[in-house]
């Protein structure tokens, strides 16, 4: 069975992605005290340093063939939240950091589009953009779903008030069972989501 073009490409973007991904993470740490990333070699845009055999090859193949979209991961970059200098919003920055740096490339490749730099690269050069921009949207849109142990819920569990400990604790209890239900019953319901975010950024439709 001959591997469609599309496909390597995609991998090959969201390899490059994801791993952008966990290196801001753990910039946005190193940023703020915490060495934990830097003397673990996880500061680095080697992907051999980031890629796990699920997240970054399996779940993307399985994800392309059976719903024809790409999404997947990267190994958490590990830091430490008691060495950040900022004890009550630093996880909350480590966190937004990730999906901050996928916006950050959609927006870059987005503008390429809307001004119609790309096309004067070629309709080839146009569909990698275009592909840089759904794939990162997708990653920075699904991250920042509220639910453990997505970046959203480090951003959440910020901004939530002592009192709402239990919510805090329920979450982290059952992350695993409510992300597998929500990517198994609710995925077509942020996908709209991303088709607007690409439509927003390049003024095309997706």
């Amino acid at each position: 069975m001959q591997i469609p073009a599309e496909f390597i490409f995609s991998i090959l973007i969201l390899i490059f992605s994801v791993v952008v991904h966990e290196v801001s993470h753990g910039y946005a740490a190193y940023l703020q005290g915490d060495n934990t990333a830097r003397f673990q070699g996880r500061l680095t845009l080697n992907p051999l340093k980031h890629l796990e055999w699920f997240g970054s090859f399996l779940l993307p193949v399985m994800s392309y063939f059976l719903g024809g979209f790409i999404i997947g991961w990267a190994k958490p970059v590990p830091f430490n939240p008691y060495n950040l200098r900022n004890q009550k919003w630093g996880e909350a920055i480590v966190a937004a950091a990730g999906p901050i740096s996928n916006i950050c490339i959609a927006v870059f490749f987005g503008l390429l589009i809307r001004f119609g730099i790309s096309a004067q690269f070629g309709e080839s050069f146009l569909y990698i953009s275009s592909t840089i921009i759904f794939i990162n949207l997708v990653l920075a849109t699904f991250n920042l779903i509220p639910i453990p142990p997505l970046d959203g819920s480090k951003i959440l569990f910020s901004l939530l008030p002592y009192h709402m400990q239990n919510v805090r604790d329920f979450l982290e209890e059952n992350g695993t069972f409510i992300l597998i239900f929500f990517i198994l019953f609710l995925w077509k319901f942020l996908l709209p989501v991303v088709f607007w975010e690409f439509s927003l950024i390049t003024g095309i439709t997706a």
